[in-house]
C-alpha cells in the first residue's frame, strides 16, 4: 500500500477516530506480532483500553478499515509526562 495515500486517509479521519471514546492517538504502522509484522501498513488507533462493539455507543465504533485503508486498534496506557 502507498504510504502517501495511507497518510492522506489518516489526515481526513483523524479528527473524527479521535473524538471517539477512549482514543488516545492516531498513527500509522503495522500490527506486530512477537516483534513481526502480520499484515500491511495500515492506520493503528490507539486506545487507552479495548472495549467489546456491544459495549460502545455507535457513534464510538472503530471501523475496520477507512476507505481503502486497513485500520488496527491497539491497546495501550494512557500517555503522560514523565517528570525527571
Amino acid at each position: 500500500m502507498d504510504l502517501d495515500h495511507i497518510r492522506e486517509v489518516k489526515a481526513r479521519y483523524e479528527s473524527e477516530l479521535l473524538s471517539k471514546a477512549n482514543v488516545v492517538s492516531v498513527g500509522i504502522g503495522l500490527p506486530l506480532r512477537d516483534g513481526e509484522p502480520v499484515a500491511e501498513p495500515g492506520i493503528v488507533v490507539s486506545v487507552t483500553h479495548k472495549v467489546k462493539a456491544n459495549e460502545l455507543a455507535p457513534q464510538d465504533l472503530i471501523p475496520q478499515q477507512l476507505d481503502d485503508v486497513r485500520v488496527w486498534i491497539e491497546a495501550v496506557d494512557r500517555p503522560h509526562a514523565i517528570n525527571n
